[in-house]
């Protein structure tokens, strides 16, 4: 279920087209586009060939939509549901990896198609596995709430983290309730609101259904919100109880939020090493880590932001050619992903760098990543995103 929908999705990231472009070049709707993504609708031969032809598949979705025509659908409503939650769940791996690696506006489109459809068919009489459908939409919720924040919509953001909660709790599973307090301790560092980052990760982790790793995901943002008061013994504390709490994740159960493993133990501790404007330290931790584990973060997005961190420490230093020259490296990927963790990030490099004396060289790239800081940004970042 879903092969022509993710192919599709794939080659159009691929070439770095929106839904609304793919639509233009093959002559259909956007509508139509978001449902044959998701897997909402079957495409006919003629949008298939479109599609094909626009996107240069060689024939390739032409054939998985044949494929998918003379696939005998199942008759018992329990196997259909069984279908698809293996398929839409494999599309929601597929469209996180994307959005990693190409941002929000490229997903956004068919993971909300997606969540309607779900929440459709959990809702229709008769059908099996009810509850895990239901788990699947908040999970779906979960991460379009995420990318509406990458996108720098909060009020979205938070929009689709309630249906999180209330999806999830249709489906019997409480933990996103205690989640929902750490998205919204992310969005207060974001606007700069450190007292109510640490106060809203509080709650998150002494919320009931708590797992260890929503804990570790908490006392992060909580270490963070503590570097940006400059209380070092707080964030340090708040850091060590991320590392315990992490080290206590036995991976059972939803998981919801970041990779815990994109978010290095070392490569934190310099993020807040940076707020506590301990330069010289945090770029001594950012050049090991990134020079030794080059491939941790796995996500374009994640080691962009690392990066961003890594180049503010050593404007910090007055080492402001090797800073530059680090941002300078990124902006392409940075202009590709087009997001607000990265642009708050940008913003803080650039509040240093500016303040040091620049050749006519750097000034072009203190100016560029300027330009892209303020780009769709909602207001002064402030303390940044530590994790995601």
């Amino acid at each position: 279920m879903g092969d022509f929908g993710v192919e599709l999705a794939r080659l159009r990231t691929r070439r770095g087209w929106t839904v609304r472009e793919l639509a233009w070049r093959a002559s259909v709707s956007d509508g139509q586009i978001c449902n044959l993504e998701s897997g909402r609708r079957n495409p006919t031969p003629t949008i298939a060939r479109a599609c094909d032809t626009a996107l240069d598949a060689g024939g390739l979705l032409v054939e998985l939509a044949e494929t998918a025509r003379r696939r005998p659908a199942p008759t018992p409503i329990t196997v259909e549901a069984d279908a698809l939650i293996a398929g839409y769940g494999r599309i929601l791996a597929e469209l996180k990896d994307l959005g990693r690696s190409t941002g929000p506006e490229f997903v956004d489109g068919s993971l909300r198609s997606i969540a309607q459809n779900l929440t459709d068919t959990a809702t229709r009489p008769g059908v099996g596995h009810r509850d895990e459908i239901w788990l699947l939409a908040s999970k779906f919720a979960e991460y379009t709430g995420w990318m509406a924040q990458e996108a720098g919509n909060p009020a979205e953001a938070m929009r689709w983290t309630d249906l999180a909660v209330r999806w999830g709790a249709n489906g019997g599973d409480e933990t996103m309730a205690a989640y929902a307090y750490v998205r919204r301790a992310s969005i207060a560092e974001l606007r700069g609101d450190a007292e109510a980052a640490i106060r809203l990760a509080g709650r998150a982790a002494l919320h009931p259904a708590a797992t260890p790793l929503i804990r570790a995901h908490a006392a992060r943002r909580e270490a963070q919100g503590h570097a940006s008061l400059g209380d070092h013994e707080a964030c340090r504390e708040a850091f060590e109880r991320s590392r315990s709490h992490a080290q206590q994740d036995d991976r059972r159960g939803t998981r919801w939020g970041p990779r815990i493993e994109n978010g290095n133990p070392r490569l934190i501790e310099a993020s807040c090493l940076i707020r506590l404007r301990r330069f010289e330290q945090a770029a001594d931790l950012f050049a090991a880590e990134l020079e030794h584990h080059p491939d941790v973060p796995s996500d374009s997005n994640s080691r962009t932001r690392f990066a961003i961190r890594h180049a503010t420490a050593l404007a910090g230093l007055d080492h402001l050619d090797h800073a530059c020259h680090v941002v300078d490296e990124h902006l392409p990927t940075i202009r590709r992903l087009d997001s607000a963790s990265i642009r708050a990030e940008l913003g803080r490099f650039v509040d240093q760098a500016q303040r040091r004396k620049a050749t006519p060289g750097q000034r072009g790239v203190i100016q560029a990543a300027a330009g892209l800081a303020q780009l769709r940004q909602p207001g002064r970042t402030g303390a940044g995103l530590i994790s995601r």
